[in-house]
């Protein structure tokens, strides 16, 4: 969703970040001097920062972690796409959100793009990590994290299309057997069957999705997640 809805260059990520290592600072108590590289090194390692200090022992709520996280990010950046509305509500198949962040942010930018009513429903954080949940986070690019997606939204990988901007969230999603697109770059990556400079040329790149013949329909999902520099 993030970085995938919208573009990189609005700087959500960025400041989703600063946030992630002001909490590390305040609420963790990480020497300043080891936060940065430690915030990277998580996030590459584990799939998410918040996935790695949890597995590296470090309690705190989830809950408070996201609310502190997201809740001063700058949504007005966030402006209404009637462009992409209208494109995701003439495409014919179902479509899902499937991103590492918390329901809560999942609402807030969907609604700030004016998409609130274009998805089917949304695998967040909270689907793939219900309460309580003694295992470790389970998040994106973690291919059994795919494969939890895939139950709950009950597709068929082979028959779904899967939109992201993280070229190593697009390495999983083709092991998990999705057809894949990268958001944001030109080029093909790893993994990657398209590549779209924006979300707004799926038509063009994709026009088979407008194609699909009655009782043969492909699953849609997109992909919000927050990655490459960013770590929700």
């Amino acid at each position: 969703m993030d970085d995938t809805l919208y573009p990189l260059s609005l700087g959500i990520n960025l400041a989703c970040r600063k946030n992630i290592i002001d909490y590390m600072l305040e609420h963790l108590h990480i020497e300043e001097s080891k936060v940065s590289k430690m915030c990277l090194d998580l996030y590459l390692e584990h799939g998410t920062t918040m996935a790695g200090m949890k597995a590296l022992g470090y309690e705190f709520d989830n809950d408070e972690f996201h609310a502190y996280v997201h809740g001063r990010l700058p949504y007005e950046k966030l402006k209404q796409d009637l462009v992409l509305r209208n494109l995701l509500l003439s495409m014919p198949q179902r479509k899902i959100i499937f991103t590492n962040a918390d329901h809560a942010h999942a609402i807030e930018v969907l609604s700030r793009l004016g998409l609130e009513d274009c998805f089917e429903g949304i695998i967040c954080f909270e689907t793939l990590n219900p309460l309580n949940s003694c295992r470790q986070i389970l998040c994106k690019p973690s291919v059994e994290a795919f494969e939890a997606a895939i139950r709950i939204a009950k597709v068929d990988p082979k028959k779904t299309i899967f939109f992201d901007d993280s070229v190593r969230n697009v390495a999983s999603g083709k092991v998990a057997g999705f057809h894949t697109v990268i958001v944001g770059r030109s080029d093909l990556v790893p993994g990657a069957d398209h590549a779209l400079n924006s979300i707004h040329n799926i038509r063009e790149a994709l026009p088979e999705i407008w194609e699909v013949e009655e009782g043969n329909q492909q699953q849609i999902i997109q992909s919000l997640a927050v990655e490459a520099t960013v770590h929700a």
